[in-house]
């Protein structure tokens, strides 16, 4: 099989997402695996040139997995013609001015959310894409979990008839920094630095119920930050100026109603980090990561409230399990791989900056309605 190689630029890979998800199990991977398979006898071979603040930490990554090139000059790699694709995993206020550049540079762009801190920059983005005639992408991972997958998979074969509701919940308690390590970098806590739950999951909510669902023409939300002080990596104490809790009712074209509960003050009592119980007038089902559970019309019991008296039955026990039918890859590997058949073959390829900017833009109106504490509808983007 010969070998068609594209070179990726790979900013922000010293990051915990950069480096786990899209350098170690998405390109790494595609490389482990001999290559993207494009048919003919012919296969893609992702080259990564790490890019980064830290001298030290790239040339770790790159001596620990064998690679060669690496650069804390963001502008001499964009001044590389051998270089194809613009990848940014960067913290958010730092990605506007770069993925600019890398348009300049006439480099394809594939890049995490949100796009931007704003509408306008996101949507600038777009424009400047669309203008230089490049091919761009934006990192919409969940929809390519396995639980989301199966759940696709239940509204596609009409499973739930008429779907009424979706309740999402999402989060975890992330340790403050004083007596345990967090979980996460400091600067998710800080809004100066673009941090913030709603900037992070809203476009992960407004892409999940856009693609599954229907789009949302309406959000109320309730933002706050319940812990207001932190430790940071140095163990330095500092004023968490970001929200860590967002309350989200958003009304979808069609008439259904979502309520996502986003959170990093939450101790977890359910089977996964994030969950989705959809319920339509034929059935519901209760997705995961992984899992997606069901109950039918046909063998849903009769509960009747009674406080007086305990529980006789396991309301757990009575849903039954959505079988694989399938092997699922890694989500950030499945999504890299279509985005590399767009760039290499043109395929179709829909999840664009145009897409990112609609995530910013739910952010943006959940946090105005919190503030403001009013329901916002949510206008349709076009460039």
């Amino acid at each position: 099989m010969t070998r068609r190689r594209v070179r990726i630029a790979m900013n922000g890979v010293t990051g915990r997402m950069g480096y786990r998800q899209h350098l170690l199990r998405s390109i790494l991977a595609i490389r482990e695996q001999g290559g993207l398979d494009l048919g003919g006898d012919e296969a893609l071979w992702p080259e990564p040139v790490l890019v980064g603040r830290r001298e030290h930490a790239l040339r770790e990554i790159a001596e620990r997995h064998g690679l060669t090139e690496w650069s804390t000059d963001l502008g001499a790699v964009l001044a590389d013609d051998t270089i194809d694709i613009y990848f940014d995993a960067q913290v958010t206020s730092a990605r506007v001015e770069a993925i600019k550049k890398a348009i300049a540079a006439g480099k394809h762009i594939y890049t995490e959310k949100p796009t931007a801190a704003d509408l306008d920059g996101a949507l600038e983005l777009a424009r400047l894409a669309r203008d230089a005639g490049i091919r761009h992408g934006v990192v919409q991972d969940k929809i390519f979990l396995p639980g989301l997958l199966k759940l696709k998979r239940l509204i596609d074969g009409g499973f739930f008839g008429e779907i009424l509701s979706v309740r999402g919940e999402f989060g975890y308690w992330v340790f403050e920094g004083d007596w345990q390590d967090p979980q996460r970098p400091s600067w998710n806590y800080r809004a100066e630095d673009g941090g913030g739950i709603a900037v992070d999951m809203f476009p992960h909510w407004e892409y999940v119920l856009h693609e599954l669902f229907g789009r949302v023409t309406t959000v109320q939300a309730h933002i706050t930050t319940h812990i207001p002080h932190r430790w940071d990596e140095q163990g330095k104490p500092y004023a968490a100026t970001a929200d860590d809790s967002a309350y989200g009712i958003f009304e979808l074209d069609g008439g259904a109603v979502a309520q996502i509960n986003s959170s990093w003050t939450v101790r977890v009592n359910r089977d996964e980090l994030v969950e989705f119980q959809v319920d339509g007038t034929h059935g519901s089902a209760v997705a995961g990561l992984r899992r997606c559970r069901v109950q039918h019309r046909s063998a849903t019991p009769k509960p009747v409230w009674n406080p007086d008296l305990p529980a006789t039955e396991s309301f757990r026990d009575q849903w039954q399990e959505v079988p694989d039918n399938a092997e699922f890859d890694n989500g950030f590997k499945a999504q890299w791989e279509l985005f590399l058949r767009h760039v290499a073959l043109g395929e179709a390829y829909h999840w664009d900056l145009l897409a990112g900017a609609r995530g910013v833009q739910l952010a943006a109106l959940g946090l105005r309605s919190s503030a403001e504490g009013r329901r916002f509808d949510v206008p349709e983007l076009s460039l």
